[in-house]
């Protein structure tokens, strides 16, 4: 019975020190997207730091790749965390966008939303769930939304 405590507690605390304050993490992220008529697939990379125990913050980079225009996007995100259970984490979070426009057209900035849930799928590894919802400044009431499917490292 000693050893079964003793265990609980270890993977308790290892499950625990993956969303705590000092945490370092990297992802990448795959998707699809049109602009103009133009389909393309977008790859993207992050680093975020908990700055608090479930409080992340970091820097996101995505480029549209396989057509024209060119598309870049960097993004600063704020996350928090839901610490509901040891394997499943709901989030909630915000962001800030700038997107770079090739050929002409014009930068823009985005504001948005995203929710979903975070899975455990190792001491140090997740995968992520969820819906965002983005917001095009000066754009009047133009928005859009996408689900994000995400997995990440934490060290």
């Amino acid at each position: 019975m000693k050893r079964v405590i003793i265990a609980l507690l270890m993977s308790s605390a290892l499950f625990g020190a993956l969303f705590e304050k000092g945490s370092k993490n990297v992802g990448v992220a795959m998707s699809a997207g049109s602009f103009a008529g133009n389909n393309y697939t977008i790859l993207g990379i992050n680093a975020s730091y908990f700055i608090a125990d479930n409080v992340m913050t970091g820097f996101e980079y995505r480029g549209w790749l396989g057509n024209d225009p060119s598309v870049n996007e960097v993004s600063v995100p704020v996350t928090y965390m839901v610490p509901l259970h040891k394997k499943f984490y709901p989030y909630v979070g915000g962001f800030y966008r700038r997107t770079f426009m090739g050929s002409g057209w014009d930068d823009y900035n985005v504001y948005g939303a995203r929710a979903g849930v975070s899975m455990v799928t190792s001491g140090n590894s997740y995968a992520s769930f969820g819906w965002v919802q983005e917001y095009y400044d000066g754009d009047g009431d133009s928005s859009n939304g996408y689900p994000e499917i995400a997995v990440g490292m934490s060290f």
